[in-house]
């Protein structure tokens, strides 16, 4: 495994990680799943989290058996429905939705000069970093229209490091969702997974929840 010494970056997830964007998410979804006729439940709800979009809208069509019965366009539509639903419920979001000792490890971090980068598929991440007053940290972002790949491929974090100009080695990727840790993983880069470590279990480092994640708990996990 890596030696603390070693780290230079670190990739981040947005939801789940920095903030709990996925109860507006949710909301959108549901809004949208309860239009088209779809039941909405918490097994649904828990499928949708750290997939694209589209797999999004696939998976809520698909479990209410209609996967068949729209356009490609009328698909793109609805998805475009589902984001203003997003956006618009956004708008609410403030410091409050910052996870538990996530600003004060970003600050540490920053204080002690390691580089940031963001791997979030969200084309909303910016709008969503502005709203939490975060943007600060996160001059490094991906441009999510350039990803071929959705988790778990290991494109999103490789690109984290990359444009960070660091080696896989020298990071270390955190993420709230087995996919996620899979892509981290897959990069060549140290996995943090953030929740329960029986579904995080591929994770190099695990942390119950984000108050946990500081860089003396990743440096005693590594020692």
């Amino acid at each position: 495994m890596v030696k603390f010494e070693q780290i230079k970056g670190f990739v981040f997830d947005l939801d789940g990680v920095i903030a709990d964007t996925s109860v507006y998410h949710a909301k959108a979804w549901r809004q949208l799943a309860e239009k088209l006729g779809v039941t909405w439940t918490d097994e649904l709800a828990d499928g949708l989290k750290g997939i694209s979009r589209m797999d999004s809208l696939d998976l809520i069509l698909k479990t209410g058996g209609i996967e068949n019965k729209y356009t490609e366009a009328e698909k793109e539509a609805f998805a475009a429905e589902k984001n203003t639903n997003y956006l618009n419920l956004l708008k609410d979001m403030d410091a409050t939705a910052i996870l538990p000792g996530i600003a004060d490890f970003l600050k540490d971090l920053e204080e002690h000069d390691y580089q940031l980068s963001l791997a979030s598929a969200s084309k909303n991440s910016p709008l969503v970093l502005e709203q939490l007053g975060l943007a600060m940290y996160f001059k490094n972002k991906i441009d999510p229209t350039t990803l071929k790949h959705g988790k778990p491929d290991p494109e999103i974090f490789a690109r984290g490091a990359e444009v960070l100009n660091l080696k896989p080695e020298e990071c270390v990727g955190i993420e709230d969702a087995k996919a996620g840790v899979q892509s981290i993983n897959g990069a060549g880069e140290l996995s943090v997974g953030i929740g329960d470590k029986n579904i995080l279990s591929e994770a190099d480092i695990n942390f119950a929840d984000t108050s946990e994640l500081t860089l003396e708990n990743i440096k005693k996990a590594l020692d």
